[in-house]
């Protein structure tokens, strides 16, 4: 029973895991049958939180351009994230020889791990935006 218990704990902290990539992707990454097709799933998927990400990053930026120095503060933050990104896959996978050390999944687990740090990101800057809105009312 003790067993049953953890195995319940450990899949309920798997689940989040799962739920971070979209319904795109899952039906995709199931059809994908090489190597090359299931890192272009991965590429969508970044690409669209991209997109997300941009989405919300220009909600911010309107929200901003009311008070004094927002833009550019907003603006800061964001080279920063991505400057972070960017370090965080480094250190991830810091091998010189990617390819070699890695294998061809190397091209897929980048591509999701950008997307699931975009994702944090959008998450940081819908609280932003939020917050812009209680104070610009």
């Amino acid at each position: 029973m003790k067993y049953l218990a953890i195995l319940v704990l450990v899949g309920a902290a798997a689940f989040p895991a799962f739920a971070q990539y979209s319904k795109d992707y899952a039906g995709c990454s199931d059809a994908a049958k090489t190597q090359t097709e299931m890192n272009a799933c991965a590429g969508a998927e970044a690409t669209r939180a991209d997109k997300q990400l941009n989405d919300v990053y220009a909600q911010v930026l309107a929200m901003a351009a009311k008070m004094p120095e927002g833009v550019a503060k907003v603006k800061i933050a964001e080279r920063a994230w991505i400057a972070f990104r960017d370090a965080y896959i480094e250190a991830t996978y810091p091998a010189k020889d990617k390819q070699e050390e890695y294998g061809s999944m190397y091209a897929l687990d980048v591509a999701l791990l950008r997307a699931k740090l975009t994702r944090q990101q959008i998450s940081a800057l819908q609280d932003i935006r939020n917050r812009l809105a209680r104070t610009n009312r």
